[in-house]
């Protein structure tokens, strides 16, 4: 096993190293982590300088699971994550709700919600000075029959890293014949505000015709994903505090109010799957796999268990080309499974169709009537595809 090069001494001529991963977010840096606790080391290559994710506006919700599997390369960011004990889930101006509690599971929380800066924060913490070349250029990337070579710029060098196996970890995709896109037409406004009352640790999914409305409680204030089509995003974002204020409880309704928004930012949604994880000696995790609808939290949570399931298979199974595979078949089930489920619920939701409304309230009754169905709903979004059927 060839160590990996330091960030203080990177020569010019080409390095060996076994696993090159090329994005440094919180997923990329977790396949790192759980390699390392398995005496395997890789190396992590990101085209942003390391401080750039202090920048990003987002919050995560993080399933019970997803904690787990943070803990065990001590990377759980404790003091920042604020517990989910209730979801409360209901249509607007129709009938039906279900509210699902973690007592009812014997969890200490059905997931967590913590600050994207706060996660990559803590888990970069973790890494090693050698773990990281950040601000890279990556110029070329060539596929041999066992072993891929990339040619990358550093503060004006060029270097050439040699690895028997690639993984991408860089994020959404954009452009990319080997991802299908199918578009939402729908954009995620997010910012913070303070409720009164309190928010108790209930999170709260409001499913409206214009997209679903999300509260997350983070510190002493909800974290809102506030979905609209693109145009009354557009109008949302030019509103003043006040009127975007009662513009969120309009769609809210009147069980609490709000106060003290935060800075508003925007986020287009669309389902985005690669077609295959595996190409030759690369792989593909988390965002650059897969990029889901936010309703329900499962993108994130789904990213991590790639990170996770691809580490254990390379630990076991050894660094090549046939662990990708069994990687990719594994996976198969996980985020097909993911995908399927946040794309229904967006579909069957987001709209104001008579019928359609009534079946949702039947809907969501189901589960708050029967105990079963509320478990299904409940453990798809702790563990997800493991909980199937």
């Amino acid at each position: 096993m060839t160590d990996s090069p330091s960030l203080l001494a990177l020569p010019p001529s080409p390095i060996g190293t076994d696993i090159l991963i090329v994005g440094a977010g919180p997923v990329g840096m977790t396949l790192h982590l759980a390699l390392a606790a398995g005496g395997q080391k890789s190396l992590l290559l990101d085209r942003r300088p390391q401080q750039a994710q202090q920048g990003d506006p987002r919050a995560l919700a993080l399933s019970h699971g997803a904690r787990q599997l943070l803990e065990r390369i001590k990377a759980w960011p404790a003091r920042a994550a604020t517990p989910i004990e209730t979801i409360h889930v209901s249509q607007k101006d129709g009938f039906g709700r279900t509210v699902i509690d973690r007592a009812d599971y014997d969890l200490p929380a059905l997931g967590y919600v913590v600050r994207y800066r706060d996660l990559a924060a803590g888990i970069a913490a973790r890494l090693s000075p050698d773990a990281l070349l950040d601000a890279v250029d990556i110029v070329d990337i060539r596929h041999g029959d066992d072993h891929v070579s990339v040619s990358l710029r550093r503060d004006g060098v060029l270097h050439t890293l040699r690895a028997k196996v690639l993984i991408h970890a860089e994020g959404t995709p954009g452009d990319d014949p080997a991802v299908k896109v199918s578009d939402y037409d729908q954009h995620a406004v997010i910012c913070e505000v303070t409720p009164a009352p309190g928010h108790g640790k209930r999170a709260w999914e409001r499913f409206t015709p214009d997209g679903p409305l999300a509260l997350l409680p983070l510190g002493d204030q909800y974290s809102v994903v506030f979905t609209l089509p693109p145009d009354k995003a557009d109008a949302v974002l030019a509103l003043d505090d006040d009127a975007f204020t009662a513009a969120l409880q309009a769609q809210f309704g009147q069980r609490m109010t709000f106060r003290n928004p935060g800075p508003r930012s925007r986020f287009p949604l669309a389902l985005r799957m690669r077609e295959t994880l595996v190409k030759g000696c690369a792989a593909w995790i988390g965002n650059t796999a897969q990029t889901l609808h936010p309703v329900s939290g499962q993108g994130f949570n789904l990213g991590l268990r790639d990170a996770w399931q691809l580490a254990e298979i390379l630990l076991e199974k050894g660094v090549d080309r046939s662990s990708l595979e069994s990687y990719a078949a594994r996976r198969r089930l996980d985020r097909h499974g993911s995908a399927l489920f946040t794309d229904q619920i967006v579909r069957a939701f987001s709209n104001d169709f008579g019928p359609l409304k009534l079946a949702r309230g039947l809907g969501l009754l189901a589960p708050a009537l029967s105990p079963p169905a509320r478990h299904f709903v409940a453990k798809r979004m702790i563990w997800g595809a493991r909980a199937w059927p």
